[in-house]
Parts: structure tokens; sequence; C-alpha cells
């Protein structure tokens, strides 16, 4: 996927221009936070029943990782805990880790049936049990990624209000990763955890200009929240890179103003969805069940019927992790395609969970998709 014509156009007129090639103010360039105060306050309706406030309640960071960082470096104090439900972006142990915090780990669990069938992702539960009996007296905050990387689920509203319940209960500040919010898929709704209840009050909300733009590699996020949750946050982002790109965020907010006009949003989703289909219908057809993502671009393959020769010598980097490292490997080695072993999203404690299964990115155009599922049926021998 590349970023549509119209974004491209923008950074192409941002650049010529002289106020974009220096620094912007810290919080953000304005165009971008009045873009996004106009784009994201009607999710918030049911919740602040207003407009984001662009001048204290937005603020442009270096990509969402930037702004989970500076989140972590704004109100982590040395030891402090962090609950991770996992399968969890990699980055969020070293977000925890670097600002004296302890990551806690409750995994989301897969039905027992996903090793026999295809199943959706919203099957994937918390055990609110197991997340109670996480908690201590050193908990601070929790980290929730919805839609979720990688299993691709999207918390229902009951499910974000039972979460929402226990960080009332103990007074909890929630980071709420939301960078796939965009890529809803084939109508699931989504609701983002600030929009239930009170729940706004302890909540920061990330986004990514990268996700919603396919360009990644501008490095352009953002978050949004009380303003006594940003201006720690603020003062923690001035301090790792004082202000981010100014003419990626001047052609994000140009994106944003078009996009809301132009159809895009939904144009995109039906891209996405259309490419989602390309990866089903050949992995059906291959016979290995998934996990049917409702938002992203991800999908969770089980490799349980996958039946590894004994003879196959994985490479010795593969040696002390997990079953799925082999998997991964063996499938690279045999069909060509790459996969990430879902392991990897999970502390060593939960590898059971993980290892069962890899995951494939469907964010390609549809020509490399159709040739990757055709890669993928050289495993149908190896199927049990």
């Amino acid at each position: 996927m590349t970023p549509a014509s119209f974004l491209r156009s923008a950074l192409e007129d941002a650049i010529k221009q002289v106020d974009t090639n220096h620094y912007s103010h810290p919080r953000g360039r304005l165009r971008l936070r009045n873009a996004l105060s106009e784009y994201l306050s009607p999710t918030l309706s049911s919740s602040l029943g207003r407009k984001l406030d662009p001048a204290s309640e937005i603020v442009v960071t270096a990509g969402a990782d930037e702004g989970i960082h500076a989140f972590f470096t704004a109100f982590l104090n040395e030891g402090d805990e962090v609950i991770l439900f996992e399968p969890f972006f990699d980055q969020y142990i070293a977000n925890v880790k670097y600002n004296g915090g302890t990551p806690i780990f409750v995994p989301l669990h897969p039905p027992p049936r996903c090793s026999s069938t295809t199943v959706p992702a919203s099957e994937w539960k918390i055990d609110m049990d197991e997340f109670r009996d996480a908690i201590t007296g050193r908990t601070k905050a929790i980290i929730l990624n919805n839609p979720h990387n990688p299993v691709g689920k999207i918390f229902s509203e009951e499910e974000l209000r039972e979460i929402g319940k226990v960080a009332e209960e103990f007074n909890l500040l929630i980071l709420s990763d939301e960078v796939y919010d965009c890529l809803a898929l084939n109508d699931e709704k989504f609701t983002r955890i600030a929009a239930v209840d009170d729940l706004w009050k302890r909540t920061v909300t990330v986004g990514s200009g990268g996700k919603t733009f396919a360009a990644t590699g501008w490095r352009i996020g953002w978050c949004f929240g009380p303003e006594y949750l940003i201006q720690p946050l603020l003062s923690g982002a001035t301090r790792i890179v004082f202000c981010c790109n100014s003419p990626c965020q001047e052609a994000m907010a140009v994106g944003l103003e078009v996009g809301m006009k132009n159809g895009f949003f939904d144009r995109q989703r039906a891209e996405y969805a259309e490419r989602l289909q390309v990866v089903k219908e050949g992995l059906d057809e291959l016979g290995l069940p998934y996990t049917i993502p409702q938002g992203g671009y991800f999908v969770l393959v089980c490799t349980d019927k996958l039946n590894i020769p004994d003879s196959f010598e994985a490479d010795p980097i593969v040696k002390g992790f997990a079953a799925d490292y082999r998997t991964s490997f063996f499938i690279t080695q045999t069909a060509g395609v790459v996969s990430i072993p879902v392991s990897a999203f999970h502390s060593e404690a939960h590898w059971g969970i993980g290892e069962h299964f890899v995951r494939l990115s469907f964010g390609k155009d549809l020509q490399t998709l159709s040739e990757g599922m055709e890669k993928l049926r050289k495993l149908k021998v190896y199927l049990k």
C-alpha cells in the first residue's frame, strides 16, 4: 500500500513553503491539531459531548511509539507496574522498562477450537479473573491495543466497559493504542474506550498517521486526552524529540481535511477488506485454520496441522525460542513467504499460547498477495 496521491501532493507542496521547513510547535502544527479535532471528535461524542480542544487536548508525536514512550516518561515512577495484554506490540516492553516500570502480562486466550477451524477474532478473550489477580499496589496503568495487533480483535463496548470498571476500581490510567482505528473491516463497529462511560477522564489515546495513510515512514502520530494527562505527556515528548517533522505534519493535516470529504477512509477500508479476502481464500484452499481479523491488516494462522519433517534443520539463531520460530523458518524456506512467530509478542511464561500461530500481513498490493498465497500452497503436502 502506498500513500494516496492527494497526500503525496500535499507533502510536495509543504516542502516548497518556508514555515513548514522549520521547527514546529512541540504540541504539533496547529493546522494538524485542528484537523485532528475535526476528525476525532465525532468518535467521542458520547463521552465528551464537544470537540477536542486542539490547544490543550491533542499533541503530535514522532509516530505512535514516541507518544507511548512519552506517556510512560510522564507517569511512571521506578517500580511502577503496567498491565500488558498479550500478544502485545513488542515496543511496549521497552517503553515501560526504559522509564523504570515493570510489565505485567495478562494473555488473551484463543478459543480451543482454533486449532481445527477458522475462528473470528472476537472469540479471543481476556480472563477477567486473571486480569484482576495481576493487579497489585504498584500497578499504575493498563495498555490496551484496539483494534488489536496481531489478533485483529476489536474489543466490544461491553468488554471495554469491563476493563474500564477494573481501572476505576484500582484508580489506574489507561493508555489506549488505537493506531488501526480507521481499519475496522467489513462494517465491524469500533468504539474507543475513552468514549465509554466516564473513562475519558483516565485515558490517553494514541493514533498513527502512518497507519491511517499507509505512510509509516513519515513518523507522525498523535495523543489525545484530558488536559491534565496531555500536559505531562507533552513535557515528556518535548524532551524526547522537541518537535516532529514539519512538512509531514502539514501534509497529514491536508490528508485529514481531504480524506474526510472525498470518501478516502471508506475506500481504504474496502481495499484492505479486498486484500483480506485474497488471503482468506488462499488459506481456505491450503487448509490451515486462521483467525478472521475484525480490524487492522494481519491474520493469525494456526499451524498445528503443519507436520514439519524431523530432518528439517532451522537456522541456529532460532534455538532457545518457542516452536513457532522454527515453524516460521520452515515456511520461509519451503514456501518463500515470511511470517512472524506469534510467541514473539508474548512473555516467555506464555510462549505456549503464541507458539501455535504465525502472523501474516495483508498490507500489500493484490498481485503480491496472490503470489504469496500461491507460494503457500507448497505447504499442502506437509499438512496432517
